[in-house]
């Protein structure tokens, strides 16, 4: 049997509309000025650790951009940096929670714009998680053989569904406001390739996994539907839009009694990678998360020092206090980021680990660093650190 190629990310790219917006600036673009609503977003805010994020809206808090423009703005920022063109692509991987039309799909809109020539696309739909399915398929055919280059996008642009307008004779309880004023917009891209990149680091991309454990768990997070559960005659196709509207079912809703429950299974499955093999905690130099707010982040970390009480909390890298919760797009801005901004030696390993709370679902990638082909390996009798011992440690909530 022919071995399978090996799999590289060699450019990054990522794209944040319009300045950062702080917290106190918040309800200038999204409405919600009330007195009810604005305790509800303050409370939220103090809990999530989020100081500023990005919006693809002006200070009217009317659209700038479509998802597909940032999605494609992203790509080119990553084809940018690998040096290449669209037209070097032969695959375009897309991934987000909604795209800016019902049809065609995302990856065939942002394919349109984009430009380039002939190429495979795929659509990834579903929600943070979303990011690292879409990578997974560009990895997979990139191993067959069946193309030497893809690009992998996430991208998001909830807030169009998170004005004020939306709310507008609806009874919105906690369900609907919390996620109001934790997501944001944003893109981030990566190109894959069956070789690393000719003159610099590149990330080998070792494996990838994603579980669904739907068949555990109810809905979490949800639109469309009228219910915690999806029935005939209760969702937004079944009746008119303007009924449908009525009903609130257009509001991105979740149930926040739920995330404790999602915290322990997320940290159930990174247990399964450590006692499987696949994650050597000992030998693990950083890890990139992706979580939704800091609270989440004390509830692993403490689950996870019960397991492994040498666990090294400093590994770990968020960006969520200053670029927000970006859905499918976090975890690829915060590789962007952490790839640009810190220091990393070849043979170090990084984690990508991404939860997603739609109907609980969990997506780890494990990376290594990889010198470019001909390069002298360091000397072993040289300071440079072991990936044992990681050279820079990526602290939890840092920023740039």
């Amino acid at each position: 049997m022919a071995s399978l190629a090996t799999a590289y990310l060699t450019g990054f790219g990522s794209y944040l509309p319009g300045p950062p917006v702080g917290n106190d600036e918040i309800a200038g673009r999204l409405g919600g000025t009330d007195a009810v609503t604005e305790r509800i977003r303050r409370r939220i805010l103090e809990q999530n650790g989020i100081r500023q994020r990005h919006y693809a809206l002006d200070g009217d808090g009317e659209p700038t951009e479509l998802n597909e423009e940032l999605a494609v703005k992203a790509l080119r920022a990553a084809l940018d940096d690998r040096g290449i063109e669209a037209a070097d692509l032969r695959m375009l991987v897309c991934a987000t929670t909604m795209g800016d039309v019902l049809v065609p799909g995302f990856a065939s809109m942002v394919h349109g714009r984009l430009g380039g020539g002939p190429m495979q696309t795929l659509s990834a739909s579903g929600v943070c998680a979303s990011s690292l399915a879409a990578l997974d398929a560009a990895v997979s055919k990139i191993r067959l053989g069946d193309h030497p280059r893809a690009a992998v996008v996430g991208s998001e642009l909830p807030s169009r569904s998170l004005r004020e307008r939306r709310y507008e004779g609806i009874r919105a309880g906690m369900d609907a406001h919390f996620l109001r004023w934790m997501l944001s917009d944003g893109a981030g891209a990566v190109v894959v390739e069956f070789q690393p990149h000719p003159t610099r680091l590149s990330l080998r991309v070792d494996w990838v996994r994603q579980v669904s454990l739907a068949h555990e768990h109810p809905v979490c997070m949800r639109a469309g539907m009228s219910g915690a559960a999806a029935e005939v005659g209760g969702t937004w196709q079944d009746g008119s839009i303007g009924e449908a509207d009525a009903a609130g079912m257009f509001l991105l809703r979740q149930d926040v009694s739920m995330l404790d429950e999602l915290a322990g299974a997320g940290i159930g499955q990174f247990e399964e990678l450590v006692d499987t093999g696949l994650v050597d905690v000992r030998h693990l130099d950083h890890v990139i998360c992706h979580y939704s707010t800091n609270v989440f982040r004390d509830v692993a970390f403490e689950a996870l020092r019960r397991r492994i009480p040498t666990l090294d909390t400093d590994r770990w890298y968020s960006n969520l206090e200053t670029r927000g919760n970006t859905g499918s797009a976090s975890i690829f801005i915060a590789l962007e980021e952490a790839w640009r901004t810190r220091d990393f030696a070849p043979g170090e390993t990084i984690l990508l680990a991404v939860p997603e709370s739609g109907r609980f679902s969990f997506a780890f990638a494990h990376l290594t660093v990889v010198a470019p082909p001909g390069a002298i390996p360091a000397d072993p009798s040289s300071s440079t650190p072991s990936s044992s011992t990681p050279s820079s440690p990526i602290s939890t909530g840092a920023s740039a």
